[in-house]
């Protein structure tokens, strides 16, 4: 008969009831969505239409989400013509939710009217910039633009390679040619800088407001060379962080320079009647000078076809 010692010795020894924990779906939680029906079941050749059934709420955007991720594998870019802004801006917030690997971004509009006497504000033609610059590296896996904006000519992918450079940290610096070169890339030259496209140079301090950058740098000079790039707050002007480079983009969209100004002048000729001396705007525009034009209007000094920003065709 077994004593109490004994029955405690074996019930310590016995083997203790095993507990599994239900273990997660490793490949759903990479890819949620990844067993919902594809809407978008091949996607068409070069010059080829597909067209999709009627898709009702958030479809169009996992549609678009599908497709993009199709798209990405083949390293091409996917381009979609929204009816207006507001429904590129829900599609790129749902396409996001939908594929958060996809790289969206939105090509905004100026929001003018085409014979407006001003010109759009400085941060859509920032906004414009940068978005055609990771364009043109391949850095955007879905771009999407209302059918509005898309009916305007851009710049070519020459004038926007021509006119962006870069300054970094320990680089020798020629101020009076970077002077020169910011103000044929259409930067303005001001005593503070507040906004995008502006350029100040104060002694051995130079304040640069980059199109495209979501703050003003300045450069420190010792010399004729670049000892440090700071980022800067435009209300304060107080300096935030250090940069090793900074990027700059022209600060318009079309050319000024003296062969843009030639083409301005033969197409004004061809569209407008009457006499273009009598023209203030012409008259601006042939001396170099942009004040009182709006882009609306000067983007006709870049109306000549060229290689276009969308290589492929987009899915309709």
């Amino acid at each position: 008969m077994p004593t109490a010692s004994t029955a405690a010795a074996t019930a310590a020894t016995a083997p203790l009831p095993v507990t599994r924990e239900p273990v997660a779906d490793t490949r759903s939680h990479a890819n949620p969505f990844a067993a919902l029906p594809s809407l978008v079941p091949r996607l068409p050749e070069s010059g080829r239409r597909l067209v999709l059934p009627p898709l009702a709420g958030s479809a169009d955007a996992l549609a678009l989400a599908q497709a993009g991720l199709a798209v990405h594998g083949q390293q091409r870019m996917l381009v979609v013509v929204c009816s207006d802004a507001l429904a590129a801006t829900r599609l790129a917030a749902e396409i996001a939710w939908f594929a958060p690997s996809l790289t969206v971004a939105i090509f905004p509009d100026w929001e003018t009217l085409p014979y407006d006497h001003f010109s759009p504000h400085q941060d859509l033609v920032s906004e414009r910039l940068a978005t055609l610059y990771r364009i043109s590296r391949g850095e955007c896996d879905v771009t999407l633009v209302a059918a509005q904006t898309a009916l305007y000519r851009l710049a070519p992918q020459s004038f926007l390679a021509a006119h962006t450079f870069f300054l970094s940290q320990g680089q020798r610096l020629d101020v009076d040619a970077l002077r020169a070169q910011l103000a044929l890339a259409g930067y303005a030259h001001v005593t503070q800088v507040v906004s995008p496209g502006e350029f100040s140079v104060r002694g051995g301090l130079i304040d640069l407001y980059p199109m495209g950058a979501a703050l003003p740098y300045r450069l420190d000079l010792f010399g004729d060379e670049i000892e440090s790039i700071r980022t800067f707050d435009a209300d304060s002007q107080r300096t935030l962080y250090p940069m090793r480079d900074v990027r700059l983009l022209p600060a318009r969209e079309f050319p000024l320079d003296e062969a843009g100004r030639t083409r301005f002048r033969g197409r004004f000729r061809e569209v407008f009647e009457g006499d273009p001396s009598r023209s203030t705007l012409y008259k601006d525009i042939s001396n170099g000078s942009f004040r009182g034009a709006s882009s609306t209007t000067c983007r006709s000094s870049s109306t000549r076809r060229r290689r276009s920003w969308i290589t492929s065709r987009p899915v309709r």
